[in-house]
């Protein structure tokens, strides 16, 4: 549709004010849906208007989600083509430049970066793209056609298979849309990695946990290191380069074991670290008794919705009362959750718990959170999704 001729999406009385405020969702109870903005296609462009009919921005439509209607933009006349994509593409690759120094981040990382339901991850001439929202479904040929002119990329992934789509009627399914989907070697804190661009997690790699891992290394000289839920050896192999004596790693996945295998042969760490394939809770369970100066629990997201929050929050809970006893006194246990349900407060509340049960005490080293690369939406708390505990034990 000729953006000239876009429909007009129209807000209950009263309802634009978290717009002013600049969220950049819209809720469906937010919007009159009358018969006409219903019938409206899924992803639509439209312009967003307060009761008064004062135009707000430009948003992509979904009468069928939630999350109906996503900002774009607060220009309601702004051209959303290719020259749209490629100026936000820009400024980000700027600021990922500035802040990473090598070419292997997060590009962009959805309304933080102004791209709603969009996700990108850079390995050198590489791109992992996760399109999440039916209107940049829609727009994807435009996205594709912004990366190819920023950046020129060898290959570009589309690794649309996010649980997050069925919530906006679209497919989960992977697609090569240029290149071969190989697996890469990334750079990362001065190490060297493998990542599986189509057939791995998310997208490959969790660039998010990258400051967490340096920090945690920067403990590891000498010391012996348990990493639980080690997925391709991010923290492991890391703490092993940074003077380890000794690493184990313990993951479910086999390819994700046998990247972590391979990152230990491009680091030249290859007798010090073991791999274990084995469910984590089964692995700290056997492990009782036992002891390390480092114990790592990275694990994947707990609590996927709202009716899992109070089973998943208590999952932390025994993930500590678990980990716990396994650290030396004076050791150090790193826990963190990428649940973006389960806030800061009620992490730090299962972790105390946890500690209570193991009876051990201690003290927080650090609180932090994703990787610098994975901004966060001034007026979006779900992109803060990341929390870590880094602590000292008794």
């Amino acid at each position: 549709m000729a953006q000239n001729k876009l429909p007009s999406v129209l807000l209950h009385a009263g309802e634009e004010r978290r717009v002013r405020s600049g969220h950049p969702w819209v809720f469906s109870n937010e919007i009159l849906m009358d018969a006409e903005t219903r019938a409206l296609p899924a992803g639509s462009l439209a312009r967003l208007r307060a009761a008064s009919g004062e135009q707000l921005g430009l948003i992509t439509f979904n009468p069928h989600s939630l999350i109906a209607g996503r900002l774009l933009s607060p220009d309601p006349d702004a051209k959303v083509d290719a020259l749209f994509f490629g100026r936000r593409l820009v400024q980000a690759m700027a600021l990922r430049d500035r802040l990473i120094g090598v070419p292997y981040y997060r590009l962009i990382h959805a309304e933080a970066d102004g791209l709603p339901g969009v996700v990108v991850d850079r390995f050198g001439e590489a791109l992992v793209v996760q399109v999440n929202t039916a209107g940049m479904e829609l727009l994807t040929p435009a996205l594709l056609e912004a990366l190819e002119a920023e950046l020129s990329p060898s290959t570009i992934v589309l690794k649309n298979d996010s649980p997050v789509r069925a919530l906006e009627g679209l497919p989960r399914e992977t697609k090569v849309a240029k290149g071969n989907a190989g697996p890469v070697e990334l750079s990362e804190n001065g190490a060297r990695f493998v990542a599986d661009l189509a057939g791995g997690q998310k997208t490959g790699w969790f660039y998010d946990q990258r400051d967490n891992r340096r920090f945690i290394a920067s403990l590891a000289r000498d010391a012996r290191v348990l990493d639980v839920y080690s997925y391709s050896g991010g923290f492991g192999v890391l703490a092993a380069k940074q003077g380890a004596k000794a690493v184990t790693c313990v993951d479910r996945s086999r390819p994700a074991l046998d990247a972590a295998k391979e990152a230990t042969r491009l680091n030249g760490v290859d007798g010090i670290i073991t791999f274990e394939k084995m469910e984590a809770f089964d692995a700290l369970e056997a492990r009782a008794g036992t002891s390390f100066d480092i114990v790592i629990c990275d694990p994947p997201a707990f609590v996927k919705s709202r009716k899992e929050l109070k089973s998943g929050a208590q999952g932390y809970r025994k993930l500590v009362r678990l980990a716990a006893p396994l650290v030396a006194p004076g050791g150090f246990l790193f826990v963190a959750s990428c649940s973006h349900l389960v806030d800061p407060p009620l992490f730090a509340e299962q972790v105390r718990r946890g500690l209570r049960d193991a009876d051990r005490g201690g003290r927080i080293l650090l609180s932090s959170g994703a990787a610098l690369d994975h901004p966060v939406h001034p007026s979006l708390s779900e992109t803060a999704y990341l929390k870590a505990l880094t602590l000292q034990l008794d």
